[in-house]
């Protein structure tokens, strides 16, 4: 359940009470983990995998009464983000409108006191200093990408030296903004753990091209220093879920450099993660071990080659730092034994999602009686299709064989809701799997169909806005997963 999704008053989820009742539900059900999805400010699909800062939190959920509570706005400021739409839709178009505008309006009130505090919040995340910078010119150049603007502002080097300090008013909103975000997000994050929760971020492998971390860091990226272009981007080859694959389009990292440098940007990034999240899911693990680099200007992914990444040389520099780093390797998808070894040599848990192993006519890894113990394994993940939706869509062998495996017997597979027969079946399969943690997407807790899924891999349109309502979370049959939990002995932390 990503904050997006949640129920709220402003069009799309924010860090309000109903982040602490949701808490409070999965505590209810003997829940352990909270899996999200990316923080990051979103791009102009919505993408949180997409982002201009690998470290900077997505201002749209910060709650506006959280900053009336501090004196920063009025109560009449606050009724102007109520969203007068539907409830079932994240409207983040609403949500940047209204809430950039109550942001601008509260930094004009803040006192020396937090002014202090925010300064103190730089000092202790110095990727704040790059970010409010990129964001202030970025904001002075109508948001045009970096690499348009004149050439002093597009060299980082360059900008330092003449112009930084021509933008310090400015990117003192910026961090006003994250610093109010990061203080919200702490006060969900610590009521969570209070009540046996702990919380799963997602971290994308890869960065924005228009980002803060690429137009500070470009020796980092293998891009042109003159022409500030990418030679090479980032996908993956055709897959499970495109015939062309799915070119992403991110810059490639330089890792000769970055071994150079020690790796510090990514200890950097890394250690952030963690005081953010109790647990990360990297996003994309395999790159790691092996990445597809596809020509820049391609129009498909299908076209690219396979290039080294860093492996254990890397990890082994981040374990010295973070020694018991709570790691969750996804690495679904195109594989190789490099990518065996990578997660044999770090201990990782990989993934595993059922929906991968409906296959009639083979022995899947997904399925979950071939799980390994040292595993998370998913009904689905935000990328997949909802099981309901699945069910729909599959052809007849593989829906059978799914429905003969899971021991489904009777009735209708294609009724959804709350008590539906077909998911339960699919769910408990999942649950009595060997692997240490079973996840389920919200969605598929309330037996919804392929309306609600969350995205579509490989189409920009319409995807991330799904959002549930008060009235929805509190229809979950609570009984029941409170019972699979305690049966399948579900109801304590195992991720390592």
């Amino acid at each position: 359940m990503h904050i997006s999704s949640l129920p709220s008053q402003y069009g799309i989820g924010v860090f309000d009470k109903n982040c602490l009742e949701f808490v409070d539900t999965l505590a209810d059900m003997n829940f352990s983990y909270w899996q999200v999805l990316p923080f990051n400010p979103v791009d102009d699909s919505n993408s949180p995998y997409c982002s201009a800062s690998a470290f900077a939190g997505n201002c749209l959920f910060i709650d506006p009464m959280g900053l009336y509570e501090m004196g920063l706005c009025s109560l009449s400021e606050v009724r102007s983000n109520i969203y007068a739409g539907s409830p079932y839709t994240a409207d983040y178009e609403f949500a940047a409108k209204t809430r950039m505008e109550l942001l601008k309006n509260a930094f004009l009130r803040i006192d020396e006191k937090l002014a202090v505090k925010i300064r103190e919040f730089e000092n202790e995340n110095p990727w704040l200093t790059d970010f409010s910078l990129f964001m202030a010119v970025k904001e002075a150049n109508n948001f045009k990408p970096w690499w348009q603007w004149d050439d002093e502002f597009a060299r980082f080097n360059v900008f330092k030296e003449k112009h930084r300090y021509d933008y310090e008013e400015r990117s003192a909103f910026w961090k006003f903004c994250q610093y109010i975000f990061f203080t919200q997000w702490q006060r969900v994050k610590d009521y969570a753990n209070s009540k046996g929760i702990a919380v799963i971020g997602d971290m994308p492998i890869y960065v924005a091209m228009d980002s803060a971390d690429v137009w500070a860091n470009l020796p980092m990226f293998m891009i042109d220093g003159e022409k500030l272009s990418p030679e090479k981007v980032a996908g993956v080859p055709p897959d499970y879920f495109s015939e062309d694959g799915q070119l992403w389009g991110n810059p490639i990292y330089n890792w000769d450099a970055m071994k150079k440098d020690g790796y510090s940007w990514w200890l950097r990034r890394i250690g952030a993660a963690l005081t953010v999240y109790d647990v990360v899911r990297i996003d994309h693990f395999r790159a790691f071990a092996s990445f597809w680099e596809v020509d820049a200007g391609s129009d498909t992914a299908k076209i690219g080659q396979w290039k080294k990444g860093p492996g254990m040389d890397f990890w082994s520099k981040v374990f010295k730092v973070y020694p018991d780093a709570p790691v969750i390797a996804e690495d679904l998808g195109v594989f190789g034994e490099d990518v065996v070894e990578l997660l044999n040599d770090t201990g990782f848990p990989g993934m595993k999602v059922v929906q991968f192993g409906f296959d009639s006519n083979s022995d899947s890894s997904h399925l979950p009686h071939n799980a390994p113990i040292n595993s998370v394994n998913y009904v689905g993940t935000h990328d997949n299709n909802t099981i309901l939706g699945w069910l729909w869509e599959a052809n007849e062998n593989d829906r059978r064989f799914a429905l003969d495996y899971c021991g489904f017997e009777g009735g209708n597979w294609g009724d959804g809701g709350y008590k539906s027969k077909s998911c339960r079946k699919i769910i408990e399969a999942v649950w009595r799997s060997s692997s240490n943690t079973a996840m389920i997407a919200f969605q598929d807790m309330c037996g919804f169909g392929s309306d609600a899924r969350m995205n579509i891999p490989g189409v920009p349109e319409k995807n991330w806005r799904f959002r549930t309502t008060k009235e929805t979370i509190d229809s979950i049959d609570r009984e029941y997963f409170k019972r699979i939990n305690s049966l399948f002995r579900r109801t304590y932390p195992q991720i390592k």
